[in-house]
């Protein structure tokens, strides 16, 4: 097998992430001359701009390349297409290359830890747009950014303990400065992902704009409880996902409507221009002070935590990424009950287990 070049190129390496420069316009609505703002975008829709190795790289060079525009007032960092903003890493990859490769996995990691910091680093204000699904490494690089703005489409979440992880790449040391600690551990250890509403209750985006057209009336997700709905004893659950009929009936719903970003990007320009109405240098340090709180975690821990994801590729990460890649349709997760039962009888980890507990349909069975 030839292994991947984990160096830095000296110049994008991919097509898979597009770096543009977009009007910045004034509080009347007019573009700026000699001002721009820099739009970085995952371009892999095909696989819910999920990034690989390449992708890493180019990320990493993006940010730093919009850190010393001088022209740009602020990176706008999104995903392609209106599914979703970033799944994290690109688990074809991650199945058929690193499984079972640690040492090949701590380079990889190494450049995630620098695509995160170039994005903590940057010299000018970062916006998420959440344009879908920001889920597992893709949260984690998008609370990574300044400021969140998303669709109200959106859904958030983690993923790695369902999967053969552990949400060490940003989550573990971000989400519990955006939300408290007790609805963070939640969140990354259950992996159930929440609404953009719930999203923007909890603190972890900062607005959040309808998108979906239905009968040419743009209206709210309609797949989650409206902010005041409460349950049959008065309890708030307004941002929780409908359930049972009411659920299949919104999904219909979505399903004839046309999602349009027009109201995203329109949010998203606004944000563009209240930062363009301030002080540059001053701004920048207000922006730096504010990270502070996340690198403070985030330096302490990223290398011992690199150092334990690239060992967990001998193990849990090597069934969790192959069940997921070579699984069918909705069934790609590890049998974790049998592999509990397994492991409490003192198995030893080997191929012979990782075979056993992978979804029974990747060999044409049945589950």
């Amino acid at each position: 097998m030839n292994s991947k070049n984990h160096d830095l190129p000296a110049t994008f390496c991919s097509d898979k992430v597009r770096y543009e420069t977009k009007p910045v316009r004034d509080p009347s609505g007019r573009a700026v001359d000699g001002l721009h703002a820099v739009w970085i975008t995952l371009d892999n829709p095909e696989q819910l701009n999920s990034y690989t190795t390449e992708m890493v790289k180019d990320v990493i060079l993006a940010f730093r390349r919009a850190s010393n525009d001088r022209a740009a007032v602020a990176v706008v960092f999104t995903g392609a297409g209106a599914r979703s903003f970033c799944t994290g890493g690109n688990t074809a990859e991650y199945a058929t290359y690193y499984a079972g490769r640690p040492g090949e996995y701590a380079q990889y990691m190494r450049l995630f830890n620098d695509m995160v910091t170039s994005i903590l680093h940057c010299d000018v204000p970062v916006i998420c747009r959440v344009n879908g699904m920001r889920i597992a490494g893709g949260q984690e690089i998008g609370m990574a950014c300044d400021v969140t703005v998303a669709s109200d489409l959106a859904t958030f979440g983690q993923a790695g303990p369902k999967h053969g992880s552990a949400p060490d790449g940003g989550a573990t040391d971000f989400l519990p400065l955006f939300t408290g600690i007790e609805r963070a551990t939640v969140s990354c250890s259950l992996c159930e992902p929440w609404s953009a509403m719930k999203a923007l209750q909890y603190g972890l985006v900062a607005e959040i704009v309808p998108v979906l057209h239905v009968d040419g009336v743009l209206i709210a997700n309609p797949l989650v409880h409206p902010a005041n709905a409460v349950d049959a004893f008065g309890r708030p659950v307004g941002g929780d996902f409908v359930v049972g009929a009411a659920a299949e009936s919104a999904k219909q719903k979505v399903k004839a409507g046309r999602v349009d970003l027009a109201t995203l990007d329109q949010a998203v320009d606004r944000l563009v221009t209240k930062f363009l109405m301030t002080m540059p240098n001053c701004l920048s340090k207000t922006i730096q002070s504010m990270r502070k709180h996340k690198l403070a975690h985030w330096d302490k821990n990223r290398e011992s935590n690199r150092a334990w994801l690239a060992l967990n590729m001998m193990t849990e990460a090597k069934a969790g990424f192959r069940a997921f890649h070579e699984g069918v349709g909705k069934d790609r997760d590890v049998d974790v009950v049998r592999l509990r039962q397994t492991l409490a009888e003192d198995a030893s980890w080997d191929d012979q287990l990782v075979e056993a507990v992978l979804p029974l349909q990747r060999a044409g069975g049945s589950s």
